[in-house]
């Protein structure tokens, strides 16, 4: 696999930083503040990676279109505590995003958070500079549509059978599978390996970090 691709594309939250437990708790305390069931951690789970609407709308599917506001704000409220910085990237990463930039990749991050959110995210672990180009949900449509994948691959020149897409959920897989392009699975998050590989990505890996051994 070895100089295969050009452009390499990442899932942020639960791929390159270790947020999913957090995000768990946001969602499932929103629920509590807005007096909706509360979902368990694997149904909260499954929902990471699409946009903040789309996901309460999937997550609360009998909720009224008045209570998705509410509990957006509720999320962001209860996110907004814990500021997750570079401790917080799975261990590797920093190493990892360093040798592709030398080995001469192009570098991409395609996220359900919206654009302060991923700026903001940027900022606090130190990446802000560290990608070509980025896409968050806020700016264009939510995954698995491939939009914010075409949109990449586009400003940064790079054709499909060039770029990987990398990310530990159903919805990155799904994505990467409508952009007609490549995609590894890591077990680092949203959803565990039978059902990252029910998507037939390239690879599931156990660490986002073991990427080094296939492309450098």
């Amino acid at each position: 696999m070895n100089k295969r691709f050009d452009l390499i594309i990442f899932d942020w939250d639960g791929t390159l930083i270790d947020s999913v437990h957090w995000i768990t708790e946001c969602l499932q305390q929103a629920a509590r503040d807005c007096d909706l069931a509360v979902p368990d951690a694997r149904l909260a789970r499954s929902v990471i990676g699409l946009s903040l609407e789309r996901a309460m709308s999937t997550l609360f599917p009998h909720a009224s279109s008045a209570d998705i506001p509410p509990l957006m704000t509720a999320y962001r409220r209860y996110y907004d505590e814990k500021n997750l910085g570079r401790e917080d990237l799975f261990d590797g990463v920093p190493e990892l995003l360093g040798d592709l930039r030398e080995q001469g990749y192009q570098l991409a991050v395609a996220t359900g958070k919206s654009r302060n959110a991923l700026n903001q995210a940027l900022s606090s672990t130190g990446y802000t500079d560290w990608f070509q180009a980025t896409r968050a949900a806020s700016e264009t449509a939510s995954k698995p549509n491939p939009l914010m994948l075409l949109q990449l691959m586009e400003e940064l020149d790079c054709p499909p059978e060039r770029t990987l897409m990398v990310g530990d959920s159903l919805h990155d897989l799904e994505m990467a599978r409508n952009a007609k392009i490549d995609a590894i699975g890591v077990v680092t998050g949203a959803n565990d390996r039978d059902e990252l590989l029910a998507l037939n990505p390239v690879l599931v890996l156990n660490q986002t970090a073991d990427l080094r051994e296939l492309l450098m």
